[in-house]
C-alpha cells in the first residue's frame, strides 16, 4: 500500500512549468495510471485531499475554479486502486458535491458538514455559512443544556 502525499495529485492534476515538475509529471501519471488498473494499492487521507483542493483552489496558487476542481478530485478519488477506511470514500464524495453546490463553504466545511449528516451528528459552529444546509442540525446552547457555563 501506497500513501499518497498531496504533490502526486497536483503533479498529475496540474500541466509541468519546468523540466524537474515534467519529470514529476511523468512519474505522477505511471503511479496513477497503476492505480487507476489496480496494479498499485494507493491510500491517502482527508488532510492531503484538502490540502490539493486548498493549493488548486488558491489564488496564489493555480487559481482553479471550484467546478474544476470538483471534477478532477472526484475522478482520482473514484480510482478503483484508491483504498480508503470503511465510509470515507462516501464522505469525500459527498464534501466535493457539497463545495460544488456551496463554493463558499470550502473543502475543510464540506468535509465537517458531510460528517455531521452521514453520522446524524447536531453540528457546533459559529459560522454562519452552515446555515445554507438545510440537513443540517445546528447546535443551540439553550436547546441543548449546554450554554457554557
Amino acid at each position: 500500500m501506497i500513501f499518497l502525499d498531496a504533490n502526486l495529485f497536483l503533479r498529475f492534476l496540474v500541466p509541468p512549468e519546468s523540466p524537474e515538475l515534467q519529470r514529476f509529471a511523468v512519474q505522477a501519471r505511471s503511479l496513477w495510471r497503476g492505480i487507476r488498473e489496480r496494479t498499485v494499492r494507493a491510500t491517502t487521507s482527508e488532510v492531503v485531499l484538502h490540502e490539493v483542493c486548498y493549493v488548486l483552489h488558491s489564488p496564489r496558487q493555480y487559481g482553479y475554479d471550484v467546478p474544476k476542481i470538483v471534477k478532477a478530485v472526484t475522478s482520482l478519488v473514484m480510482l478503483p486502486g484508491l483504498d480508503f477506511p470503511s465510509g470515507d470514500r462516501d464522505i469525500y464524495l459527498r464534501a466535493l458535491d457539497l463545495w460544488s453546490q456551496h463554493p463558499k463553504l470550502g473543502f475543510a466545511d464540506s468535509v465537517i458538514a458531510a460528517r455531521c449528516e452521514r453520522a446524524g451528528h447536531e453540528l457546533a459552529t459559529f459560522d454562519r455559512h452552515f446555515q445554507d444546509l438545510s440537513f443540517l442540525q445546528l447546535w443551540q446552547p439553550a436547546s441543548s443544556g449546554t450554554d457554557g457555563t
